[in-house]
């Protein structure tokens, strides 16, 4: 997580990775806490081994499920190719994130574990919270694009009728979850409800 406007992106994703059994490796920025700290109830503490206790509590998961790691811990898992995580989100993504990743900088553990998730060819999930986007921008989305990454803006849709904002939300958990191929219900698929209109 950066720390980018839309904190309950992350937060959301977050829980839904947990619930669905699956081990997190969370790598948060100061910015985020920050943010998170502004837009939402949630009040983490400044050390990662702490903020893991926090939301393990939080979310009722397996202690063993999530680690949490801040963005000077240059010998966590994620900063090695050898290490075994599957698939990168950046939710939510900072333009500036954005540049460093594209460029190919490693400021800060996020930067280094997204390089590194780029040159072994796993999938990295880029969810840029930001408008207008200027040409500089969109430069370094192709650029990514180009480099093998997902560049899914948190667009969220209106054709299902959201009435609240975690609806809107899980629009745009829902099309996380799915690049990352783990099941789930949050919203209906295109076409699934009139599928069992005719079928009633």
């Amino acid at each position: 997580m950066t720390g980018a406007s839309g904190a309950d992106y992350g937060l959301r994703l977050l829980q839904c990775v947990l619930a669905a059994g699956r081990p997190v490796q969370l790598l948060i920025s100061k910015a985020a806490q920050i943010v998170i700290r502004m837009e939402t109830d949630l009040h983490l503490p400044a050390r990662p081994r702490d903020i893991q206790r926090v939301l393990i509590k939080h979310y009722h998961c397996d202690p063993a499920q999530l680690r949490v790691f801040g963005p000077d811990e240059w010998t966590a898992p994620p900063a090695s190719g050898s290490a075994s995580a599957k698939a990168m989100v950046v939710c939510p993504c900072t333009t500036g994130a954005l540049a460093a990743i594209a460029n190919g900088n490693s400021d800060n553990l996020l930067e280094r574990a997204a390089d590194v998730t780029l040159k072994e060819g796993r999938k990295l999930i880029l969810v840029l919270r930001e408008t207008p986007l200027s040409t500089i921008h969109l430069e370094n989305m192709l650029r990514l694009a180009r480099a093998g990454a997902v560049i899914l803006p948190a667009n969220p849709g209106f054709y299902y009728r959201p009435a609240t904002v975690a609806e809107l939300i899980d629009f745009i958990v829902a099309r996380v979850l799915d690049q990352l191929e783990i099941p789930h219900t949050l919203l209906p698929r295109w076409g699934e409800e009139a599928a069992q209109d005719e079928f009633t």
